[in-house]
């Protein structure tokens, strides 16, 4: 049997794809790898953050941009498609296409069991190669609950949790707060 050859794209090459396909997919170092569907939970609650954190940010220098908006990740050559993202300032982008973000200041990923894992570890830790972010926000699907890792002097970073549908958790580096109640609006996890 004759071995399976790799096959290994550039960034360029990558993107190329990417802006033709039906569907998204991530980048790292040369391969790529296609996205999981993500299901009525995960979609419910980012559509719930990206539009309360919308409403606080009007008027503002900050943009909330959803799924759909990839990052460049140079450190670690790899795009990605956070979940939420918010741009405060003049967002920055790879080129003219205006599809590639490279200044997130908040990002925001909805955790599922198949992601959970690479969302904690590998993800969060190519996120802090971006010096722009100052916020990574980890959101439960089968609890009210969220992890909000707050970047601190030193590259150092501080983990707080919100619990429960009466819970809030500030962002103050935005100047916003996310209400559990909100998030998980309409998500019903006794039905899952």
């Amino acid at each position: 049997m004759a071995a399976q050859v790799k096959v290994r794209y550039t960034p360029q090459e990558y993107l190329a794809l990417e802006r033709q396909a039906e569907f998204k997919s991530e980048y790292m170092r040369g391969e790529i790898f296609a996205m999981a569907d993500a299901g009525e939970d995960h979609n419910l609650i980012a559509v719930n953050i990206v539009s309360e954190l919308r409403n606080q940010l009007k008027g503002r220098p900050c943009r909330v941009y959803p799924s759909d908006m990839r990052v460049w990740l140079p450190a670690y050559e790899k795009y990605t498609y956070p979940d939420v993202t918010v741009v405060c300032g003049e967002a920055q982008f790879q080129d003219a296409v205006r599809d590639t973000l490279l200044n997130p200041t908040v990002i925001i990923e909805v955790l599922s069991p198949s992601t959970e894992k690479h969302d904690r570890r590998k993800k969060f830790e190519s996120y802090k190669s971006l010096s722009s972010v100052t916020d990574y926000i980890l959101v439960a699907t089968d609890e009210a609950l969220l992890d909000h890792f707050v970047r601190q002097p030193h590259e150092q970073w501080l983990l707080t949790t919100a619990r429960g549908r009466d819970s809030q958790l500030p962002i103050t580096n935005i100047g916003s707060t996310l209400w559990l109640s909100e998030v998980y609006d309409k998500v019903d996890f006794a039905a899952d």
